[in-house]
């Protein structure tokens, strides 16, 4: 494992039994307390897209980070400042203002609604999709399913943390990288 890896997954807090008995929850938290810790974070992600995703567009570049409600918002803004790219949230339903569109998603006890404001992404724009973790991988489909939509291209999904035992690659569009990844 890389030594910015190790670094990282060090400062990752476990909270067994949070938010119920038998999850252990990772807390990205103090990552983003610490500045070297977060610069370290956003300087992985943004090598990765710039040393292999790129190569993957035919255009030779991201037009579009979309970030996941709530923590994607930590993370997209500042690699795609870094890209020179937009940046476009994906909300909870009825959070933004004007025309949107919209994908439901499984959650544990139910469906819930993401929304995109319906001229965020041009048709023929490549995009990434980032989040803090990825479980089962429902919301990142239904964010993909939302670029998809306004003719967007998904080249990559991008993580802190992925819970490999889930199996989460198996309901993207486009391939699943992430930074620490849980086997248990």
């Amino acid at each position: 494992m890389p030594a910015d890896v190790d670094y990282l997954k060090s400062l990752l807090r476990p909270y067994p039994d949070f938010p119920k008995k038998g999850i252990v929850f990772l807390d990205i938290f103090p990552l983003l307390r610490d500045p070297i810790a977060f610069e370290t974070l956003i300087t992985h992600f943004v090598h990765r897209l710039t040393s292999h995703t790129i190569a993957l567009a035919p255009s030779k570049k991201i037009d579009v980070v979309v970030g996941l409600d709530a923590r994607g918002f930590l993370l997209g803004p500042i690699i795609a400042m870094r890209l020179g790219a937009a940046f476009v949230p994906v909300r909870k339903r009825g959070k933004l203002p004007g025309e949107t569109i919209h994908a439901e998603y499984q959650k544990e006890y139910g469906v819930d609604v993401f929304e995109m404001q319906a001229d965020a992404i041009k048709p023929g724009q490549t995009v990434v999709v980032v989040d803090d973790l990825v479980a089962t991988g429902g919301s990142a489909k239904a964010a993909g399913e939302l670029v998809a939509k306004l003719g967007g291209k998904t080249l990559e999904y991008l993580f802190i943390i992925e819970l490999t035992f889930l199996k989460p690659e198996e309901k993207l569009d486009a391939p699943l990288y992430s930074v620490v990844k849980v086997d248990e």
